[in-house]
């Protein structure tokens, strides 16, 4: 008898002994759970300060990044998966853009995936991307870069979800592209100035303190604006005749100058009308073109014709482009969230990326500015992507 309570005894002290160690592995296991969870809220917090706040600068320019990664140092590197799309399956796509229909018979600018140094981008998931952006409502505002990036992103999209019915209407300078389903809609407003030009008595005038197409800006979800490429065009394709700046009309000015006071008319309606607890605010940074092939070291071309190869991010550093510096400066000088999606440096590599003589007008015009789809505006929207999904 007595001897059966002594092994009883050692069984509860070994059942015992036992559960003491559980209890010990199962805090250390919390312990370690609340750093890991510090890490993570302290990993979003440094998202959104550097995403978010006025002071909160890295680099001279709110960027998205992780923790110790910045999105936009890396490379263009080859991806047997790329392109994310087919052309064909998107008949709304414009001819201009589309370069395999055209006839460019070359296929590696299609096979190129941005890849940031230190981390790695989310892969587009177009129906995470519905399913998040259900009821909502995404606008580009801005030139034909801006429609570039928004037939990129329908494209995109309805690849994704071949089965989801969508429908596209073009209402005056609106093009609406939605997913009745999802009651999404992704939106594209034409104003390549955001600045408004209006025509009077002594003819076309670009006003660079007036925004009355912002109406249309009112209540959308998500906000993507971009302008730059036509403060450049003179003679004929001029689509103003007479710059006012305040009370003052003048006949042009420095083309920078007015491009930064037309921003800062933006950067006060945005400090004026956004609510940051409903509206996500971006700016497309400058799209460069390729015209000129001595930028790059090639003494013997003279645009983007027969480029077939994107630049190494490791070896072509070409600084930064002059009107990224004032996107920049006013992007800085706002109080309200914008973020800078600045897509300058890496579309800079990409001589390869333009339609040339396979956009629109063929032989007969050389497109040096525009994107071929698929190609980089597909990384832009990536890159829009990530930055929604993480904040």
């Amino acid at each position: 008898m007595m001897g059966s309570i002594i092994i009883i005894r050692q069984i509860l002290a070994v059942v015992v002994f036992l559960l003491l160690l559980l209890v010990l592995n199962e805090a250390k296991g919390n312990n370690n759970n609340n750093n890991n969870n510090n890490n993570i809220e302290h990993h979003d917090h440094f998202n959104r300060l550097v995403v978010h706040g006025n002071n909160d600068i890295i680099n001279n320019t709110r960027i998205i990044t992780t923790k110790g990664c910045d999105f936009w140092d890396g490379n263009w590197v080859y991806d047997t998966s790329y392109p994310l799309y087919d052309t064909l399956k998107c008949p709304f796509v414009e001819k201009e853009f589309d370069c395999v229909q055209n006839g460019r018979p070359d296929k590696l600018y299609l096979k190129l995936r941005w890849q940031p140094s230190s981390c790695k981008l989310p892969r587009f998931d177009g129906r995470d991307f519905l399913t998040r952006f259900r009821g909502k409502s995404i606008m580009f505002v801005g030139d034909s870069l801006s429609l570039n990036q928004w037939q990129s992103l329908t494209c995109m999209l309805h690849t994704a979800n071949p089965l989801v019915q969508y429908k596209s209407v073009r209402v005056g300078d609106l093009s609406v592209f939605s997913f009745p389903a999802y009651n999404l809609k992704i939106m594209f407003s034409r104003n390549a100035f955001l600045v408004d030009i209006v025509g009077t008595s002594v003819g076309r005038v670009l006003q660079l303190d007036s925004v009355r197409g912002a109406t249309l800006w009112k209540n959308v979800d998500v906000l993507i604006f971009n302008t730059w490429h036509w403060w450049l065009h003179t003679g004929r394709k001029q689509p103003w005749d007479l710059i006012q700046d305040g009370q003052v009309l003048v006949k042009d000015m420095n083309r920078l100058v007015a491009y930064e006071k037309a921003l800062n008319t933006w950067a006060k309606w945005v400090d004026t009308n956004v609510d940051p607890a409903k509206t996500r605010v971006f700016f497309q940074g400058v799209s460069p073109d390729h015209n000129n092939a001595t930028e790059w070291g090639d003494m013997s071309g003279r645009s983007c014709s027969g480029q077939a190869k994107a630049l190494s991010g490791l070896s072509y550093k070409p600084g930064p482009h002059p009107a990224e510096l004032v996107v920049e400066r006013v992007v800085r000088s706002i109080s309200m969230p914008v973020t800078l999606l600045n897509v300058t440096a890496l579309s800079q590599l990409r001589k390869d990326g333009h339609p040339s003589f396979y956009g629109h007008g063929g032989h007969r015009d050389m497109d040096c500015s525009h994107w071929c789809l698929a190609g980089v505006p597909d990384t832009w929207n990536i890159l829009l992507y990530a930055s929604l999904i993480q904040n």
